[in-house]
Protein backbone atom coordinates (compact mmCIF):
# COMPACT_ATOMS: atom_id res chain seq x y z
CA UNK A 1 0.00 0.00 0.00
CA UNK A 2 1.28 3.72 -0.54
CA UNK A 3 -0.30 6.74 -0.20
CA UNK A 4 -1.81 8.49 -2.73
CA UNK A 5 -2.91 11.79 -1.52
CA UNK A 6 -6.09 12.93 -0.74
CA UNK A 7 -8.98 11.29 -2.37
CA UNK A 8 -10.86 13.06 -4.94
CA UNK A 9 -12.54 10.15 -6.99
CA UNK A 10 -12.91 6.73 -6.78
CA UNK A 11 -14.51 4.57 -9.16
CA UNK A 12 -16.04 7.17 -10.91
CA UNK A 13 -17.58 8.40 -7.40
CA UNK A 14 -16.58 12.18 -6.22
CA UNK A 15 -15.01 12.66 -2.26
CA UNK A 16 -15.83 15.80 -1.13
CA UNK A 17 -14.77 17.17 2.26
CA UNK A 18 -16.93 18.82 4.76
CA UNK A 19 -17.25 20.47 7.98
CA UNK A 20 -18.60 16.99 9.32
CA UNK A 21 -16.63 14.73 7.06
CA UNK A 22 -16.93 13.46 3.80
CA UNK A 23 -19.91 13.41 1.19
CA UNK A 24 -19.99 10.63 -1.84
CA UNK A 25 -21.86 11.75 -4.66
CA UNK A 26 -21.82 10.85 -8.18
CA UNK A 27 -23.64 13.71 -10.27
CA UNK A 28 -21.42 13.28 -13.31
CA UNK A 29 -22.68 10.01 -13.59
CA UNK A 30 -26.10 10.60 -12.98
CA UNK A 31 -25.57 13.67 -16.10
CA UNK A 32 -24.18 11.23 -18.45
CA UNK A 33 -27.33 8.45 -17.56
CA UNK A 34 -30.10 11.07 -18.09
CA UNK A 35 -27.99 12.60 -21.09
CA UNK A 36 -28.04 8.75 -22.87
CA UNK A 37 -31.82 8.77 -22.18
CA UNK A 38 -32.04 11.99 -23.69
CA UNK A 39 -33.90 13.20 -20.65
CA UNK A 40 -31.44 16.37 -19.50
CA UNK A 41 -33.84 18.83 -19.92
CA UNK A 42 -36.72 16.51 -18.49
CA UNK A 43 -38.97 18.34 -15.76
CA UNK A 44 -37.96 17.22 -12.08
CA UNK A 45 -40.68 15.04 -9.72
CA UNK A 46 -40.89 14.65 -6.25
CA UNK A 47 -40.68 11.24 -5.87
CA UNK A 48 -38.94 8.42 -7.87
CA UNK A 49 -42.12 6.63 -8.32
CA UNK A 50 -46.08 6.97 -7.75
CA UNK A 51 -48.12 4.52 -4.78
CA UNK A 52 -48.64 0.94 -6.36
CA UNK A 53 -52.41 1.45 -5.35
CA UNK A 54 -52.90 4.25 -8.19
CA UNK A 55 -49.83 2.49 -10.12
CA UNK A 56 -50.93 1.57 -14.23
CA UNK A 57 -49.70 -1.29 -15.59
CA UNK A 58 -49.70 -1.40 -19.20
CA UNK A 59 -49.72 -5.12 -21.43
CA UNK A 60 -47.99 -3.41 -24.49
CA UNK A 61 -44.44 -4.35 -24.77
CA UNK A 62 -41.44 -1.89 -25.16
CA UNK A 63 -40.25 -1.51 -28.43
CA UNK A 64 -36.81 -0.87 -27.42
CA UNK A 65 -36.04 -3.12 -24.46
CA UNK A 66 -32.29 -2.77 -25.69
CA UNK A 67 -32.30 1.37 -24.03
CA UNK A 68 -34.35 0.05 -21.10
CA UNK A 69 -31.73 -2.53 -20.27
CA UNK A 70 -28.87 -0.08 -20.53
CA UNK A 71 -30.09 2.76 -18.10
CA UNK A 72 -31.18 0.23 -15.65
CA UNK A 73 -28.01 -1.16 -15.44
CA UNK A 74 -26.37 1.85 -15.27
CA UNK A 75 -29.04 3.03 -12.53
CA UNK A 76 -27.54 0.34 -10.40
CA UNK A 77 -24.14 1.78 -9.79
CA UNK A 78 -25.93 4.63 -8.82
CA UNK A 79 -27.32 3.55 -6.05
CA UNK A 80 -24.08 3.28 -4.28
CA UNK A 81 -24.35 6.64 -3.23
CA UNK A 82 -28.23 6.90 -3.60
CA UNK A 83 -29.98 4.54 -1.43
CA UNK A 84 -32.97 6.51 -2.16
CA UNK A 85 -33.26 5.26 -5.57
CA UNK A 86 -32.68 1.45 -4.34
CA UNK A 87 -36.41 0.38 -3.93
CA UNK A 88 -37.25 2.01 -7.67
CA UNK A 89 -34.55 0.90 -9.74
CA UNK A 90 -34.84 -3.18 -7.74
CA UNK A 91 -38.67 -2.87 -9.29
CA UNK A 92 -37.21 -1.89 -12.34
CA UNK A 93 -34.22 -4.67 -12.58
CA UNK A 94 -37.23 -7.00 -12.15
CA UNK A 95 -38.73 -6.37 -15.75
CA UNK A 96 -35.32 -6.33 -17.86
CA UNK A 97 -36.59 -9.47 -19.63
CA UNK A 98 -39.58 -8.35 -21.20
CA UNK A 99 -39.83 -4.82 -20.47
CA UNK A 100 -43.11 -3.11 -20.60
CA UNK A 101 -44.37 0.35 -21.85
CA UNK A 102 -45.32 1.51 -18.44
CA UNK A 103 -42.08 0.19 -16.93
CA UNK A 104 -40.30 2.46 -19.24
CA UNK A 105 -42.96 5.18 -17.99
CA UNK A 106 -41.73 4.51 -14.78
CA UNK A 107 -38.08 4.38 -15.62
CA UNK A 108 -38.58 7.79 -17.30
CA UNK A 109 -40.54 9.01 -13.74
CA UNK A 110 -37.20 7.60 -12.04
CA UNK A 111 -34.93 9.76 -14.50
CA UNK A 112 -37.53 13.15 -13.43
CA UNK A 113 -36.81 12.48 -9.71
CA UNK A 114 -32.76 12.56 -10.79
CA UNK A 115 -33.25 15.46 -12.54
CA UNK A 116 -34.23 17.37 -9.50
CA UNK A 117 -32.08 15.81 -6.99
CA UNK A 118 -28.84 15.08 -9.19
CA UNK A 119 -26.94 17.01 -6.68
CA UNK A 120 -27.36 14.86 -3.76
CA UNK A 121 -25.17 12.60 -2.09
CA UNK A 122 -24.04 10.60 0.95
CA UNK A 123 -22.90 11.94 3.79
CA UNK A 124 -20.14 10.19 5.71
CA UNK A 125 -19.21 11.30 9.10
CA UNK A 126 -16.79 10.47 11.91
CA UNK A 127 -19.21 11.01 15.13
CA UNK A 128 -19.44 7.38 16.50
CA UNK A 129 -18.63 3.87 15.59
CA UNK A 130 -21.73 2.27 17.04
CA UNK A 131 -23.19 -0.11 14.81
CA UNK A 132 -26.93 0.17 14.66
CA UNK A 133 -29.56 -1.60 11.83
CA UNK A 134 -33.51 -0.83 10.82
CA UNK A 135 -35.29 -3.44 8.87
CA UNK A 136 -38.48 -3.86 7.25
CA UNK A 137 -40.47 -6.10 5.13
CA UNK A 138 -43.81 -5.79 2.79
CA UNK A 139 -46.00 -8.14 2.64
CA UNK A 140 -47.23 -9.89 -0.33
CA UNK A 141 -46.43 -6.76 -1.84
CA UNK A 142 -45.93 -7.98 -5.42
CA UNK A 143 -48.97 -8.30 -7.31
CA UNK A 144 -47.96 -10.45 -9.53
CA UNK A 145 -46.32 -13.96 -7.79
CA UNK A 146 -47.39 -11.87 -3.67
CA UNK A 147 -43.76 -12.35 -2.50
CA UNK A 148 -42.41 -10.08 -0.15
CA UNK A 149 -39.43 -7.37 -0.30
CA UNK A 150 -37.21 -7.25 2.12
CA UNK A 151 -35.50 -3.63 3.13
CA UNK A 152 -32.91 -3.01 5.83
CA UNK A 153 -30.27 -0.40 6.08
CA UNK A 154 -26.90 -0.07 8.61
CA UNK A 155 -25.49 3.04 10.51
CA UNK A 156 -22.44 3.63 11.79
CA UNK A 157 -22.70 6.03 14.23
CA UNK A 158 -25.13 8.79 11.72
CA UNK A 159 -23.52 7.34 8.65
CA UNK A 160 -25.05 5.35 6.75
CA UNK A 161 -23.10 1.74 5.59
CA UNK A 162 -25.04 -0.61 3.96
CA UNK A 163 -28.32 -1.24 2.90
CA UNK A 164 -30.16 -3.61 0.74
CA UNK A 165 -33.70 -3.89 -1.20
CA UNK A 166 -34.62 -7.50 -2.32
CA UNK A 167 -37.83 -9.60 -2.82
CA UNK A 168 -38.10 -13.03 -0.43
CA UNK A 169 -37.65 -16.12 -2.38
CA UNK A 170 -40.45 -17.80 -0.93
CA UNK A 171 -43.92 -16.50 -0.41
CA UNK A 172 -44.67 -15.67 3.18
CA UNK A 173 -47.86 -16.92 4.99
CA UNK A 174 -48.18 -13.46 7.53
CA UNK A 175 -46.65 -10.57 8.01
CA UNK A 176 -44.64 -12.03 10.72
CA UNK A 177 -43.04 -14.43 8.72
CA UNK A 178 -42.58 -11.74 6.08
CA UNK A 179 -41.09 -9.75 9.03
CA UNK A 180 -38.72 -12.92 10.64
CA UNK A 181 -36.90 -13.45 7.03
CA UNK A 182 -36.08 -9.72 6.95
CA UNK A 183 -34.80 -9.91 10.29
CA UNK A 184 -32.41 -12.87 9.19
CA UNK A 185 -31.12 -11.32 6.09
CA UNK A 186 -30.02 -8.01 8.37
CA UNK A 187 -28.57 -10.47 10.94
CA UNK A 188 -26.52 -12.20 7.66
CA UNK A 189 -25.36 -8.46 7.10
CA UNK A 190 -24.91 -7.42 11.00
CA UNK A 191 -22.51 -10.31 12.08
CA UNK A 192 -20.44 -9.73 8.78
CA UNK A 193 -20.34 -5.70 9.72
CA UNK A 194 -19.22 -7.15 13.13
CA UNK A 195 -16.46 -8.72 12.09
CA UNK A 196 -15.16 -6.48 9.86
CA UNK A 197 -14.99 -3.29 12.06
CA UNK A 198 -13.98 -5.33 14.26
CA UNK A 199 -10.64 -6.19 12.32
CA UNK A 200 -10.25 -2.53 11.77
CA UNK A 201 -9.74 -2.22 15.69
CA UNK A 202 -13.73 -0.87 15.75
CA UNK A 203 -14.72 -3.63 17.99
CA UNK A 204 -18.77 -3.53 19.09
CA UNK A 205 -18.74 -4.00 22.51
CA UNK A 206 -22.91 -4.40 22.63
CA UNK A 207 -25.04 -6.24 20.95
CA UNK A 208 -26.16 -4.42 17.95
CA UNK A 209 -29.51 -2.33 18.26
CA UNK A 210 -32.15 -4.18 15.19
CA UNK A 211 -34.89 -1.85 14.82
CA UNK A 212 -38.38 -4.04 13.63
CA UNK A 213 -42.15 -2.30 13.39
CA UNK A 214 -43.38 -5.98 14.43
CA UNK A 215 -43.93 -6.67 17.49
CA UNK A 216 -45.18 -10.49 17.01
CA UNK A 217 -41.70 -11.03 14.64
CA UNK A 218 -39.69 -9.28 18.01
CA UNK A 219 -42.06 -11.86 20.35
CA UNK A 220 -41.26 -14.94 18.30
CA UNK A 221 -37.45 -13.70 17.82
CA UNK A 222 -36.94 -13.45 21.94
CA UNK A 223 -39.38 -15.77 22.96
CA UNK A 224 -37.52 -19.82 22.74
CA UNK A 225 -40.96 -21.81 22.92
CA UNK A 226 -41.65 -23.72 19.90
CA UNK A 227 -44.98 -23.16 18.06
CA UNK A 228 -46.02 -24.96 15.77
CA UNK A 229 -47.78 -22.23 13.53
CA UNK A 230 -43.91 -21.32 12.86
CA UNK A 231 -42.57 -24.60 12.36
CA UNK A 232 -41.64 -23.93 8.50
CA UNK A 233 -39.39 -21.27 9.64
CA UNK A 234 -37.75 -23.16 12.62
CA UNK A 235 -34.10 -22.28 10.70
CA UNK A 236 -34.55 -18.62 10.70
CA UNK A 237 -36.06 -18.85 14.26
CA UNK A 238 -33.05 -20.30 15.66
CA UNK A 239 -30.41 -18.95 13.48
CA UNK A 240 -31.55 -15.13 15.42
CA UNK A 241 -32.17 -16.47 18.29
CA UNK A 242 -28.70 -17.69 18.07
CA UNK A 243 -27.36 -14.77 17.57
CA UNK A 244 -29.48 -12.47 20.43
CA UNK A 245 -28.05 -15.39 22.67
CA UNK A 246 -24.83 -14.69 22.04
CA UNK A 247 -24.88 -11.37 22.37
CA UNK A 248 -24.22 -10.26 18.40
CA UNK A 249 -27.86 -8.26 18.22
CA UNK A 250 -30.68 -7.47 20.15
CA UNK A 251 -34.42 -6.52 18.47
CA UNK A 252 -35.81 -3.63 19.65
CA UNK A 253 -39.58 -2.16 18.52
CA UNK A 254 -39.57 0.88 16.58
CA UNK A 255 -42.47 2.98 15.35
CA UNK A 256 -43.61 2.58 11.61
CA UNK A 257 -43.21 6.73 11.50
CA UNK A 258 -39.45 6.13 12.45
CA UNK A 259 -38.84 3.35 10.69
CA UNK A 260 -36.14 4.49 8.38
CA UNK A 261 -35.69 0.46 6.36
CA UNK A 262 -39.48 1.55 5.45
CA UNK A 263 -37.70 3.66 2.32
CA UNK A 264 -36.44 0.54 1.17
CA UNK A 265 -39.73 -2.01 0.98
CA UNK A 266 -42.63 0.38 -1.05
CA UNK A 267 -43.30 3.25 -2.69
CA UNK A 268 -44.72 5.85 -0.81
CA UNK A 269 -46.35 9.13 -0.85
CA UNK A 270 -44.41 12.03 -1.31
CA UNK A 271 -44.42 13.43 2.43
CA UNK A 272 -43.32 10.53 3.78
CA UNK A 273 -40.66 9.62 1.21
CA UNK A 274 -38.66 13.22 1.42
CA UNK A 275 -38.61 12.55 5.53
CA UNK A 276 -36.75 8.95 5.03
CA UNK A 277 -34.71 10.26 2.42
CA UNK A 278 -33.49 13.33 4.16
CA UNK A 279 -32.87 10.90 7.23
CA UNK A 280 -30.45 9.16 4.93
CA UNK A 281 -28.70 11.23 1.97
CA UNK A 282 -28.18 15.26 1.87
CA UNK A 283 -27.63 17.74 -1.17
CA UNK A 284 -24.24 19.26 -1.85
CA UNK A 285 -23.74 23.01 -0.33
CA UNK A 286 -21.29 24.21 -1.89
CA UNK A 287 -20.37 26.57 0.99
CA UNK A 288 -20.56 23.95 3.36
CA UNK A 289 -17.74 21.60 1.40
CA UNK A 290 -13.97 22.09 1.64
CA UNK A 291 -11.88 23.27 -1.49
CA UNK A 292 -15.23 22.19 -3.70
Amino acid sequence: MRTLGTINQFLGITVLPTSTGLLLQQTRYAEEILARAGMTNSKPVSTPSIPKAVAENSSEQFGNPKLYRQIVGALQYLTVTRPDLSYVVNRACQQMHQPMVSDFEALKRILRYLQGTIQHGLPINGDSLVLKSYVDSDWAGDHTDRKSTTGFCNFLGTSLVSWSVKKQTTIARSSTEAEYQAIASVTMEIIWLRQLLNELGCSQIEPTKLYCDNTSAIALANNPVYHARTKHIEIDCHFIRDCIKNGSIQVHYISTQDQLADLFTKALPSTRFKFLVNQLITRIDSSDCRGY
